[in-house]
Order: C-alpha cells, then sequence, then structure tokens
C-alpha cells in the first residue's frame, strides 16, 4: 500500500494525521518523508543513525521477555517536535547526508541472528514516519524467529496502524499528556489519534505505555489519573511507566523532584495493576502480584530476576501476570 496520493504539483502523505501537503523537492514535518517527480521520496529509509544492542528494561518494558537483550536500531526524524526530545540530534532536522550506508532488511535480520538475539526494537527516534522499511523488517524478522518492538509517538493514521501492528509483537508507546492543547501547542500534533492507537495496539500485541513528567506541564496528580483511568478501560494490567524528566534540548525547567514522582505513582496504581518509575534509581521498581503481593520479578538498574512467574502466572496464586517470558 502507497500512503500518498499525488496530485499535480504535490503529493499528500497520508501515513499520519498530519497529511502533509508536499511540493516537489520538498519534505514533510516529519523531514524524511519527501516529493520527487510526484512520487513519494523516502531517501532516508534503511538509513540507521545508530545501531545497539540493550536490555529490554531501557525501552521501556518490564512485562516482555524481561531480562533478555533486545538489538536497536534507530533512525532519522519525527512527526513531532517535542522541545524536551532526548534525541532531538535525530529526530530533528538538520540530518546528516540521505548518502549514509542504506541497511537492506535482509542484512538487519542477519545480523540480529548473528548476535543469538531473538529481539529486535524499531526506536531512539520516531520509527512510524519509516513505516515502509519497518514493515518489510517486521515480516522478515517474524519469518527468521525474531520477536520485534516499537517505541514510538503512536502518531499514525488507523489504515496504517492497521496494516503495521499485526507485524509488531510488543510496543512502549509515549503517552506525552492528556491535554490536547499541550500536545497542539508544545509538541505539533493532537491526543485523540495517539489514545486510539494505544487501543489498536492492545487489542493485537503487548503494550506499555510511558508518560514523562515534566513540572508545570503534565505532571498533576488529576492528569496522571486520567491517563490511568483511559488505559485501565483497555485493561488493568498495561503496564504504564511515569519517568522523571531532566533539562534538555530547548527546555530549561528543572528537572522532576522524586516527591512528585512517588504521587503520580500513588495517584495511577488507583486504576492500574502495574505502574513503575522511570529515569530514577531510588524508586522500587519491582514487579509485584496484584493478587497476593508476590514478588514477581526484582530489577536493580537494568539487572532483572523472575523469582515468581511461571507461564505467565504468579507461582504462588496463579494471577494472570500479563508477563511474557
Amino acid at each position: 500500500m502507497d500512503f500518498y496520493t499525488a496530485g499535480a504539483d504535490f503529493i499528500i502523505c497520508t501515513l499520519c494525521p498530519k497529511t502533509c501537503r508536499i511540493k516537489t523537492d520538498d519534505f514533510g514535518d516529519c523531514g524524511v518523508r519527501g516529493n520527487r517527480n510526484n512520487k513519494l521520496y523516502l531517501p532516508y529509509s534503511g538509513v540507521p543513525s545508530a545501531l545497539n544492542i540493550d536490555p529490554i528494561e531501557k525501552k521501556p518494558l518490564y512485562h516482555f521477555h524481561p531480562g533478555s537483550k533486545i538489538f536497536s536500531i534507530g533512525f532519522y526524524g519525527c512527526n513531532f517536535h517535542c522541545p524536551f526530545c532526548q534525541n532531538h540530534s535525530i529526530s530533528q532536522q538538520p540530518f546528516p547526508s540521505a548518502t549514509a550506508s542504506y541497511l537492506p532488511p535482509e542484512d538487519l535480520i542477519t545480523m540480529v541472528k548473528n548476535r543469538k538475539l531473538s529481539l529486535l526494537a524499531f526506536t531512539y527516534s520516531e520509527p512510524l514516519v519509516h513505516l515502509e522499511y519497518i514493515l518489510e523488517a517486521s515480516k522478515r524478522a517474524h519469518s527468521a524467529d525474531i520477536k520485534t518492538v516499537l517505541v514510538t509517538n503512536g502518531y499514525i493514521n488507523k489504515v496504517a496502524a492497521q496494516e503495521l501492528l499485526p507485524h509488531i509483537d510488543a510496543l512502549n508507546i509515549d503517552l506525552k499528556t492528556f491535554n490536547d492543547d499541550f500536545y497542539k501547542s508544545e509538541i505539533g500534533g493532537s491526543l485523540d489519534p495517539v489514545l486510539e492507537f494505544i487501543e489498536l495496539s492492545a487489542a493485537i500485541s503487548h503494550i506499555e505505555v510511558t508518560t514523562l513528567l515534566i513540572p508545570g506541564k503534565n505532571d498533576g496528580t488529576g492528569e496522571i489519573e486520567e491517563i490511568a483511568s483511559f488505559i485501565a478501560t483497555i485493561n488493568r494490567n498495561i503496564p504504564l511507566h511515569l519517568s522523571a524528566y531532566y533539562p534538555t534540548y530547548r527546555y530549561t525547567i528543572a528537572s522532576t523532584p522524586e516527591s512528585t514522582i512517588v504521587a503520580a505513582l500513588s495517584a495511577a496504581r488507583k486504576h492500574l495493576n502495574y505502574v513503575y518509575p522511570g529515569n530514577t534509581m531510588s524508586l522500587d521498581s519491582n514487579t509485584y502480584c496484584p493478587n497476593c503481593s508476590s514478588l514477581l520479578v526484582s530489577r536493580t538498574g537494568y539487572r532483572t530476576n523472575i523469582p515468581g512467574v511461571e507461564y505467565g502466572r504468579c507461582s504462588n496464586c496463579g494471577f494472570k501476570s500479563g508477563i511474557v517470558v
């Protein structure tokens, strides 16, 4: 499927809700989907910005093969413009020359297999703006018994999401805020498409959600309860990661106090079974059974042990944990 339509001297990209009208030899808002000769032009497709082997907890995914290593690939560009982006050097323009080395999807899968890994993450910047490449790589990954992970802002149209999601095993979706005005004024997007993507993804794949708590912007306990309540209407077992913000890129707001994280954890746990602190080492990030309080997964930094899970259930009481091991 081609995610664009052509006009007289422009194309309209239909991948994400921005539906950018792109003139000849120009690019859409993401900076990587362009128009050449009135056809979709993708010079950065398959051009890695980063290749690493990470703990899966770094995505963060706490309930999908905890303790595993995952091969991670990043690209360039993003359809959001968060002024607090920690990866702004690869998500925001200007990008390096598009003549950098193209990595064919089949070679990517070979790299994963050669490292004896069975998990592949598309991460770091916004992978969805490279949907065509990710779709092909994910199909090849599944053929090679490699599971796929997407770390994303979730800003994509429904038709494109339905094309991709059957080929993605797990996602961490960044829910920036529950305030549409913040999405529009600070990020360059809107809230509802992200909520729809979360619902679509949860029906097909394992998902976890992350919210970065920025002082004075989205860290009120009322908003945290709105986020948690929305997720709970889908499934109370979906993990929510509430991460501390640190000044970066264009934001100079002071770092998130630990007391804010503690209050947010308490608010979210009224609605969800699993809520975790992020970007802090001092708070408990273990997983406990919501039914009997037994320790299911212990975490110290990125060191993980799984003493209490058998076949996805609590080994003490049999509660279906939702943890994929």
